[in-house]
């Protein structure tokens, strides 16, 4: 099975850059070709709601992660050369975690896309050496501004 260009990118920019705004970007791309395929858009949204939390929005995390988790959670353990069935828990877990963060606060965390598909792991090693590394976004959610006083 041939594997897309963007979505060897998605996967290149996920787990080595951990840059969630380009795969946005590159998903986003495919998401359209694919005529809005709700797979696509869950993976997307996976990669939005890590970004909105890692900069501190914990409502925009929660929805986009939970969107994410109600869809993936339809498809087979093994999807697009990924472990779904890995990702529809961790998904799960983070979503979970984020709506009790007001009480139980946590430290962000990156996860990670766990290939099994060897033909994938092949194509997204040879698409790593094609895409320039990223510079790492910011890691964990921002301290709160400080209120300014009239």
């Amino acid at each position: 099975m041939g594997y897309e260009p963007l979505y060897l990118a998605y996967l290149v920019y996920f787990n080595r850059d951990r840059d969630y705004f380009e795969c946005h970007e590159v998903l986003e791309e495919l998401w359209l070709a694919k005529d809005r395929d709700p797979l696509y858009k869950a993976l997307l949204q996976v990669a939005v709601g890590l970004y909105h939390f890692r900069n501190g929005n914990v409502r925009g995390g929660t929805l986009m992660l939970e969107n994410a988790h109600r869809v993936l959670r339809e498809y087979p353990d093994r999807t697009l050369g990924i472990d779904m069935g890995k990702l529809v828990r961790e998904t799960g877990v983070y979503t979970l975690r984020l709506e009790r963060y007001a009480e139980e606060p946590f430290a962000y965390y990156d996860l990670t896309l766990e290939i099994t598909d060897p033909e994938l792991a092949r194509a997204v090693e040879a698409a790593a050496g094609q895409i320039e590394p990223n510079q790492q976004q910011q890691r964990g959610p921002r301290p709160p501004r400080p209120k300014r006083h009239k």
